[in-house]
């Protein structure tokens, strides 16, 4: 029986980890599952996968989910220190799924106690990659990619040498306004911008989706996860997001991981990895879909996709700065104050005004997200005002 923790429980891949887990309780056992604030839903998952712990993101909460879990068995705590308590609790087997900056502490902590992680906080890894990639090599950690880019490649490449791959190809789907001009991008709201034309997913990723912003952050995280060299890392777009990354290798072989877009695919194969388990998710049918289509992605009318390569050459501090003014800006954007198009302008208004050194501790990479956050504050206020 494996032990497995979920940070990020009431999050889409956090719901989709254990709807998988659940398929088989006889193969698995819950010690740990969090949550930000859903009180209700951690409380609702922890009673129903039976799990040792159930940490709530906020101290101001506590109360509330001891209540919901009287009864049940289910031990509760509150805050960070009990999110990292949490990551050192010894599961077999950690998804690392909580959105944004937050994640970073618990998923260092998770590797650092020398376990399997599976990676699904992009941000963690986009801001602290090196000092990440590091406590990897320290521990004897394995993390495992759960993006499903980031996963098909790992796929692809099934153990080969670095030295044989010619290129890396991540596929986007292009978002829904992928054929929309930049004067007609001006005018998109917040509920145009969360309706991704083929994944669920949160309010904050489909938004990083819509601005393409997204694939730019897993430009960087491939670049640490897969160290072939950013000269042989693109992307693709590929609007029906059935193609989700492909390997280009030195004799010219490509391999592609096909699949539907379901999140519970690359989540399934980083649970049962090295083996395989049977998923409830539809199969593919080529037939059906009758077509593959694929464009160069377009850095004028996404200029996301430049900044993040350019964050990614100069590493250091910089892709933590860009990952916390983008944070603030999507913020922004879903409550309503400010448009679609102000976000990446904001982004690239940061990274002009601040720098950092490079960090060497967690702590340097936190200091320079609360002051990237602060600048991209003030950059608002003189864009509203």
């Amino acid at each position: 029986m494996k032990t497995i923790s979920i940070f990020g429980a009431t999050g889409s891949v956090g719901m989709s980890t254990l709807d998988l887990v659940q398929r088989d309780p006889d193969a698995y056992r819950v010690v740990a599952l969090t949550a930000h604030s859903d009180v209700a839903g951690l409380a609702a998952a922890a009673r129903q996968s039976n799990a040792k712990l159930a940490v709530i993101g906020h101290d101001a909460h506590y109360e509330a989910l001891k209540d919901a879990l009287r009864g049940s068995g289910v031990e509760a705590a509150a805050g960070e220190r009990a999110l990292v308590d949490a990551a050192q609790a010894g599961a077999d087997w950690s998804m690392a799924a909580i959105v944004g900056c937050a994640g970073l502490r618990p998923t260092m902590a998770a590797l650092k106690a020398g376990g399997t992680v599976a990676l699904a906080n992009k941000e963690s890894l986009v801001s602290a990659g090196a000092l990440m990639m590091d406590a990897v090599a320290a521990s004897g950690a394995t993390l495992l990619p759960v993006d499903s880019e980031h996963n098909a490649i790992f796929q692809c490449l099934a153990g080969s040498r670095w030295e044989d791959v010619a290129r890396i190809t991540l596929t986007a789907s292009g978002g829904p306004f992928r054929t929309r001009s930049r004067e007609e991008m001006r005018g998109i709201t917040p509920a145009q911008a969360v309706a991704h034309p083929n994944w669920s997913m949160g309010a904050k990723i489909s938004v990083d989706s819509a601005t393409m912003m997204n694939k730019g952050l897993e430009l960087i995280e491939a670049a640490h996860l897969f160290p072939v060299g950013l000269d042989r890392i693109e992307i693709l777009v590929h609007p029906q997001s059935v193609i989700h990354s492909m390997v280009e290798f030195r004799d010219r072989s490509t391999l592609a991981q096909l699949g539907s877009p379901d999140m519970r695919i690359p989540i399934a194969h980083a649970l049962a990895w090295p083996e395989r388990i049977a998923t409830p998710c539809q199969p593919l049918d080529l037939a059906r879909i009758g077509r593959l289509d694929f464009e160069a992605p377009d850095e004028v009318r996404f200029p996301a996709l430049r900044l993040t390569r350019q964050v990614a050459q100069e590493g250091g501090a910089a892709p933590a700065i860009l990952n916390a003014a983008n944070e603030v800006a999507v913020a922004a954007f879903l409550k309503g104050a400010i448009g679609f198009l102000d976000i990446a302008m904001i982004v690239e208004d940061v990274l002009n005004r601040y720098s950092a050194p490079v960090p060497r501790q967690i702590d340097d990479v936190l200091a320079a997200d609360a002051q990237a956050r602060n600048m991209a504050g003030l950059v608002m206020e003189r864009l509203i005002a």
